[in-house]
C-alpha cells in the first residue's frame, strides 16, 4: 500500500519544522562557543562509547514533541530516547538529533539534525538540516530532492577513474575485513576525501561528489540521507548490495552510475 500523498506533504512539513527547531538549539550553542567559549561541550559516553550531550537530548525532545502534537499515533525511533513501542502505526519517525556529535563537541561546524519517516519498511520522507553550513536538504517519495528549496541532482560521472569518492572512518572497514577492497576502490577513483557523517551525502545528492562509503552506520544515521540521495537520482544499498532496512549497518551511496562497479569490488 502506498502512503497517502497529502499525508506525505504534512509529514514533510512537520519534519522540516522539527529539524529546524532542533537545529536552532544546536546552532545557538555552537555560536556561543565559536564566539569565545573555548571549552569543549561536556558529554558522557553511552554503552557503545558514542558521546551524548545535553543538547542531543534537548534536540530530540523538541523533535518528538512536534511530531506527537501533529501525529500522536505515529511511532518514533530516536538515537537518544530509543523506540516508542506503544503505537502501532505503519509510520515510523527516525531521529538523529545531532549527526556529527564528536565534531560538535569539539566546536566544528559539521553537524546536522536528521529526521526521516519510514512507511511499511520504506523511507518516504527525509530531512537533513546543517545550520552551520546553511544547508537544509529534504526529500519525499517521488517528490524529488531539494537543497534550501532548490531541486538537486546527483552527478553524471559514469566511470570510477573520474569519480570523487568520500568515506567514513577507515577502522570500520578494517573491522568488516573490507579494508583491502576499500583501498582498491580509492586507488581506482579520481580523488578521495573523508567527508564523514551527513556531509558526504549532502555533497553526493547535490552532485559535488560521486559516492559516499560507510562501513558502520545505524538507521538514524542514514535513513533521511538515503531518500535524499535516491530522490536526487542516486542509488543506495548496504556494503553487500542489500536495500536499506531498520537493521542496515553499512551504506554505499552513489550517483547510481558507478554503484555496481563499487559493489563488485567490495564483494568480488
Amino acid at each position: 500500500m502506498k502512503p497517502n500523498e497529502k499525508i506525505l506533504v504534512d509529514i514533510l512539513d512537520t519534519a522540516l519544522e522539527a529539524a529546524a527547531c532542533a537545529a536552532d538549539i544546536l546552532q545557538s550553542n555552537w555560536q556561543k562557543r565559536k564566539l569565545g567559549d573555548n571549552a569543549n561541550i561536556s558529554y558522557r559516553s553511552k554503552d557503545d562509547l558514542s558521546p551524548v550531550t545535553e543538547l542531543d537530548l534537548a534536540a530530540e525532545k523538541i523533535i518528538r514533541e512536534i511530531i506527537l502534537k501533529r501525529f500522536p499515533d505515529h511511532r518514533i525511533v530516536g538515537e537518544e530516547f530509543g523506540q516508542d513501542t506503544q503505537n502501532q502505526s505503519p509510520y515510523i519517525w527516525i531521529i538523529d538529533p545531532i549527526d556529527g556529535t564528536k565534531g560538535y563537541i569539539r566546536g566544528q561546524g559539521y553537524f546536522a539534525t536528521q529526521v526521516a519517516v519510514m512507511y511499511e519498511g520504506e523511507v518516504v520522507v527525509g530531512v537533513s538540516n546543517a545550520p552551520a553550513l546553511n544547508e537544509t536538504l529534504a526529500a519525499s517519495k517521488n517528490g524529488g530532492a531539494f537543497l534550501n528549496k532548490k531541486p538537486i541532482q546527483v552527478s553524471k560521472i559514469n566511470q570510477l577513474p573520474k569519480a570523487f569518492i568520500s568515506h567514513g572512518n577507515l577502522k570500520y572497514f578494517d573491522q568488516l575485513k573490507k579494508l583491502p577492497q576499500f583501498f582498491k576502490v580509492l586507488e581506482k577513483a579520481w580523488t578521495t576525501r573523508g567527508f564523514g557523517d551527513f556531509l558526504g551525502y549532502h555533497l553526493l545528492a547535490d552532485g559535488r561528489i560521486d559516492a559516499m562509503l560507510e562501513a558502520r552506520a545505524k538507521i538514524w544515521d542514514i535513513a533521511a540521507l538515503s531518500i535524499i540521495v535516491k530522490e536526487a537520482g542516486g542509488t543506495v544499498s548496504d556494503i553487500h548490495g542489500q536495500p536499506l532496512s531498520m537493521e542496515t549497518t553499512s551504506m554505499i551511496a552513489t550517483n547510481g552510475l558507478i554503484h555496481d562497479e563499487i559493489l563488485a569490488i567490495f564483494n568480488g
